[in-house]
């Protein structure tokens, strides 16, 4: 709230006037019956309902104005919530992130931020206002009769115990709500990205059906806690219906002794209306102000977070890409078994290294290990010849491009994407890395060229399209060490071997790591490491492995079938 210090005061101040002008009228009400109606004076009558009109029009524009500055300061509040969130989420490790999960990073963001923003802006509004009037209608009642008075004395605790005892009931109630969205939220997230995975094996019913079971205890949930809310104002109004019933009672004897007169028995009636309508917008400003803090406190837990990995002080601008792995096993958050098991090998500055295996055999563990997006459980992973720890983080992926499975393109230019390898690179320094890319023609086939237009998530352009922008990206970056995670998947072989070829004979190539299940891919790569299971099966050239393991064997043969066939004949 720093810098909104102008508007926090000045909204509770004008809502303070609003509600000191709001007290003045049971009096004026009472001169109108005493003075106006019991005289016959016409002209009183007039006067004092142009004050009300006066009163009125006062109170609207003070209203107005508290409005808002307490607006402003809690859009402005959430503004700068929202980023300090974004800026932490960003900042924290794989690990975090895989921990917490994005539904529940997306909840709090937009479901989270906006219930404690409406939550600052009630408290601006009325946290004050409101027991200014109701303690504000008790002094003015002891103006008129003090012993009419008690009666307010009586009604205001037993009404602020309710009040406190339904927000200390419902606060862990609106803490499993919002923690149920999350769950709706991860639902909905999961079934948009995987749609047409879900209608190629005919899963639309069983989503739908799971869908509707978590939606249905969300609601079972929100009931659950409304229902113990919805108590506030019938119980407030019986108490004051009450203490109105009570307070006519008095006033009416009090009239017929001659000791109060009509029109001050119906000010006491209006002062008990006025408490009761603030205490009826307190007790709904607490039920916003709770589910307001459950929704602050789990904002608070992801602001708390620290990332968990610790940064060295080593730069990384002389690194020349040489790489290795001394008995490293590497373990998610959570995982019963290791992902990676006593993995060595080294690679010289401007190899390629091949990484082939099956499907959850490791390999993205394993190039994830290299720019420390996880870090190894045991043994080290080395970058010319230093611990990869003792590195700047951020200096050292500034050295090393990663091109990750998916194909990941912004919202923006083509010119703009491709800067985000290298904001200062020049257009020569663009243009070369789309020609190794492969991905030179791509770009001066659409209008505007570098100038084109990118839709987000890239879908205004093919898979390998996507594939080969995001490899020249990379490339823009001019990295010590280029990791191609299964980017090339979405190529034909044709343009995969030009790609590599053209990365191989780039000026000072980089340490490259092709991870596949192409053995084209791999097949000419300086050296090849076959991953089973976590475990380094095998290593060396493609001829070598050929011979030696019986993984690689497998997984060649199963995709150059005519190849095993003629070894089997020349045998």
């Amino acid at each position: 709230m720093r810098g909104y210090g102008r508007e926090c005061f000045l909204g509770p101040l004008f809502k303070l006037l609003e509600a000191t002008f709001e007290l003045f009228i049971p009096l004026v009400v009472a001169g109108i019956v005493d003075k106006g109606i019991g005289g016959g004076d016409r002209g009183y009558i007039v006067r004092m309902c142009l004050i009300l009109v006066a009163l009125g029009v006062i109170g609207l524009m003070c209203a107005v104005t508290a409005q808002y500055f307490a607006a402003r300061a809690a859009v402005g509040f959430s503004t700068r919530l929202r980023h300090a969130l974004m800026e932490r989420i960003l900042g924290l490790s794989y690990s975090q992130m895989d921990t917490l999960g994005a539904s529940t990073m997306v909840t709090r963001m937009t479901s989270d931020v906006n219930q404690v923003q409406s939550g600052v802006n009630l408290t601006l509004r009325l946290l004050l206002r409101s027991p200014f009037v109701v303690f504000g209608a008790m002094i003015m009642a002891f103006t008129i009769d003090a012993q009419a008075a008690l009666i307010f004395v009586g009604v205001i605790p037993v009404l602020c115990v309710i009040v406190f005892g339904i927000m200390l009931i419902t606060m862990p109630m609106y803490r499993r709500v919002q923690a149920g969205l999350d769950q709706v939220t991860s639902a909905t997230r999961q079934n948009l990205t995987g749609v047409r995975v879900l209608r190629a094996f005919c899963k639309e019913d069983a989503e739908v059906a799971g869908f509707a079971g978590k939606t249905r205890e969300l609601m079972n949930r929100q009931l659950s806690a409304g229902g113990v809310s919805a108590l506030m104002n019938p119980v407030t109004y019986v108490i004051i219906n009450l203490a109105v019933i009570l307070l006519v009672q008095v006033g009416a004897v009090k009239v017929d002794g001659g000791i109060l007169s009509q029109g001050l028995v119906i000010a006491l009636y209006n002062y008990m209306s006025q408490i009761l309508v603030e205490l009826i917008k307190m007790a709904d400003l607490i039920i916003n102000m709770t589910k307001a803090a459950a929704c602050g406190g789990r904002i608070a837990k992801v602001l708390e977070l620290e990332n968990d990995q610790e940064s060295g002080s080593r730069g990384a601008d002389s690194l020349r890409g040489a790489v290795e792995f001394r008995d490293v096993t590497a373990k998610y958050a959570g995982a019963g078994e290791p992902s990676l098991e006593h993995i060595s090998f080294t690679a010289a500055p401007g190899q390629t290294i091949g990484v082939i295996g099956g499907t959850g055999s490791g390999k993205t563990t394993l190039v994830n290990l290299i720019p420390r997006f996880y870090d190894a459980a045991e043994g080290e992973v080395l970058l010319d010849g230093v611990n990869a720890a003792d590195y700047d983080l951020e200096a050292l992926r500034q050295r090393i491009a990663v091109v990750p499975q998916k194909a990941e393109l912004f919202k923006g230019t083509i010119r703009q994407n491709l800067l985000w390898g290298n904001p200062g690179a020049s257009e020569e320094d663009l243009w070369q890395a789309l020609e190794t890319a492969q991905a030179s023609e791509v770009v001066r086939d659409k209008p505007g060229m570098l100038e084109f237009c990118v839709e987000q998530g890239g879908v205004n352009f093919s898979g390998g399209q996507r594939q080969r922008l995001t490899i020249a990206r990379a490339l823009v970056r001019r990295p010590a060490v280029l990791i191609l995670d299964d980017s090339a998947s979405a190529l034909d072989y044709a343009t995969d071997a030009n790609l590599r070829i053209a990365i191989r004979n780039m000026k000072n190539p980089p340490t490259t790591f092709i991870v596949s299940q192409r053995a084209a891919s791999v097949r000419y790569a300086d050296r090849i490491l076959v991953l089973d299971d976590g475990l380094l099966v095998g290593t060396g050239t493609h001829d070598e492995l050929l011979k030696t393991c019986a993984v690689y064997q497998e997984v060649y043969y199963s995709q150059f079938p005519k190849e095993a066939a003629d070894d089997g004949k020349a045998e």
